[in-house]
C-alpha cells in the first residue's frame, strides 16, 4: 500500500504543476493583456481585487496553483529524506510495539525514484544491527520492518533459539572470523511483556555496534520445519548471497523474518528507522480507562516515554 500512495502522490503532484504551468503559459498572458487594456481606458491602476473581477483565473488553475508547492514539497521530503511508517505487529517487541509510528531515513540504503525505485544514487548499504524497512519479497506491495542480522556473504545459524554468526570474510590477508554464538544477557523485568498469559523471557543481545533486546517464548517449540530451505545447508543456516540481507524480529517466536521465506534484496531496502515521533496505545483493558462505546480504533492515549531514537 505505502507503494500505491507514493504513486498516487507524485501522479496527484505531477497533475497540479502540468495544470499550473499551461495556465501560467497559455491563460495568463491573456489575463494581463485584459488587464493592461482596462487600465488604458480607466487610466489607473487596479487593485488586486479589481483585476481578480476582470480576468478572473479559473478555479481549477487557482487550485493547482496553491497546493502544488505544497504537494511537491511533501513528495521530495518522502521520496527521498524521511517517511512516516506505523508498526502494525508485535513482531519487533520490545523495540517497537503495535501503534509507534517511526521516522524511516530514505537516503540511508540509495536514492530511488519513487514511482520505478531505480536507483539514482547510492549512499549506503546496512550494517549488522539496522532496523530497516523494506518491501516484503513475497508481496512487494506490503512493507515489512525487521532487523538486519546478517549481510552477504555472512553464515548464521539459528539453533534451538540461539543466534550463531560467522561473517564474511572479506580480507584474505587476516585471519577469517569464526562461527560464534551471539551473546545475550538476562535483563531486568522493569516491563514484562507476555505471550497471551506467559511472561516472555527478555535479553539484550549485541549485533555489530549495536546492543538492543530481543523476546524469547519459552512455550513456543523451535520452528525448523517451516523455515526457509537454502540448498546446499542445514535446515537452520544459511549463507546471505551478493545483494542480499538476512532480517529477523526482535520478537523472536512471534515474527514472520527470513527464516521463514529468505532473504531480503538490496533493492527491496526502504530505508532505516531512525526515530519514534509518536506511540498511540490501542489497549482496550480496563486499566485503559476509556469509555466502552469508544470504537476499538481510537487510540486510548500517547504512550509518551516511548517517543525517541530507535536502536
Amino acid at each position: 500500500m505505502a507503494n500505491f500512495y507514493s504513486i498516487v502522490l507524485t501522479l496527484v503532484t505531477i497533475v497540479a504543476g502540468l495544470i499550473w504551468l499551461y495556465d501560467a503559459k497559455m491563460k495568463k498572458p491573456a489575463r494581463l493583456a485584459a488587464i493592461a487594456k482596462v487600465e488604458e481606458q480607466t487610466n489607473k491602476t487596479l487593485d488586486d481585487e479589481e483585476r481578480e473581477r476582470v480576468a478572473p483565473q479559473g478555479r481549477v488553475a487557482e487550485f493547482a496553483q496553491s497546493v502544488f508547492p505544497i504537494l511537491f514539497i511533501i513528495l521530495i521530503v518522502r521520496s527521498f529524506f524521511y517517511e512516516p511508517f506505523r508498526i502494525p505487529s508485535a513482531s519487533m517487541m520490545p523495540t517497537m510495539l503495535a501503534g509507534d509510528f517511526v521516522l524511516v531515513q530514505k537516503y540511508s540504503y540509495g536514492v530511488r525514484d519513487p514511482l520505478f525505485r531505480t536507483e539514482i544514487l547510492e549512499t549506503g548499504k546496512p550494517n549488522r544491527g539496522d532496523i530497516a524497512v523494506f518491501k516484503f519479497p513475497v508481496n512487494p506491495q506490503v512493507d515489512f520492518i525487521k532487523r538486519i542480522v546478517a549481510t552477504p556473504g555472512d553464515r548464521i545459524i539459528y539453533r534451538n533459539k540461539t543466534l550463531y554468526l560467522e561473517p564474511a570474510c572479506v580480507d584474505s590477508s587476516a585471519e577469517c572470523p569464526q562461527l560464534q554464538v551471539i551473546e545475550r544477557n538476562v535483563q531486568q523485568q522493569d516491563e514484562v511483556y507476555f505471550s497471551r498469559t506467559t511472561p516472555l523471557q527478555r535479553y539484550s543481545e549485541q549485533l555489530g555496534d549495536v546492543e538492543h533486546e530481543i523476546l524469547i517464548d519459552p512455550t513456543v517449540a523451535p520452528r525448523t520445519a517451516y523455515y526457509f530451505q537454502q540448498a546446499g545447508t542445514a535446515a537452520d543456516e544459511w549463507i546471505v548471497p551478493e545483494g542480499h540481507y538476512f532480517a529477523m524480529g526482535d520478537n523472536r517466536d512471534n515474527s514472520e523474518d527470513s527464516r521463514y521465506w529468505g532473504f531480503v534484496p538490496y533493492e527491496n531496502l526502504v530505508g532505516k528507522a531512525t526515530f519514534i515521533w509518536m506511540s498511540l496505545e490501542f489497549d482496550r483493558g480496563p486499566e485503559s480507562w476509556v469509555p466502552e462505546w469508544l470504537p476499538s480504533w481510537v487510540p486510548s492515549g500517547v504512550r509518551w516515554h516511548r517517543l525517541g531514537s530507535v536502536e
